[in-house]
């Protein structure tokens, strides 16, 4: 793992705010991306995820795709899959609708309660994890490689 970060975030405008700045980032990197969203529920994962589209011009609603498990966003730079996986009963589902295929090319894979799907799911390149910090959210970053901390600016 390499030192990230620590970003607080608020309120749910400065979760948007942040989620664009991260945004951005992923927009720069060259390659596939899978990031881990961590947190409770309510935590801001989606919202969060809200930014991070904003930030490659997605301009509609965001929902979290709690019950279709997947919404693909399609860009220029690349196409963004939103993930959420709380409701998947067993691992080896992800296998029946053709995982392996959204992490391929040059895809930006957001995934929400990624243990649920341990076994199955790629090990991620980022892991975002979003904790309650007083009235706002403290989001600790890990990046598995150097060269993707670097495109995070500090706090």
């Amino acid at each position: 793992m390499v030192p990230m970060p620590t970003y607080l975030a608020n309120n749910e405008i400065e979760m948007v705010a942040l989620g664009e700045q991260l945004g951005r980032a992923f927009v720069q990197y060259p390659a596939a991306l899978t990031v881990h969203l961590l947190g409770d529920l309510g935590a801001g994962k989606t919202t969060l995820t809200r930014g991070i589209l904003c930030a490659f011009g997605h301009t509609g609603a965001v929902k979290s795709p709690t019950y279709t498990l997947v919404e693909a966003y399609e860009f220029a730079a690349r196409t963004v899959y939103h993930f959420d996986l709380y409701r998947l009963g067993d691992p080896e589902e992800l296998e029946y609708m053709g995982i392996r295929d959204y992490f391929a090319d040059n895809a930006l894979c957001l995934i929400e309660w990624p243990a649920r799907g341990e076994g199955v799911l790629p090990a991620p390149d980022l892991v975002i994890d979003i904790n309650v910090a007083g009235e706002g959210r403290r989001l600790d970053l890990h990046a598995h490689s150097a060269a993707l901390a670097a495109l995070f600016p500090r706090a």
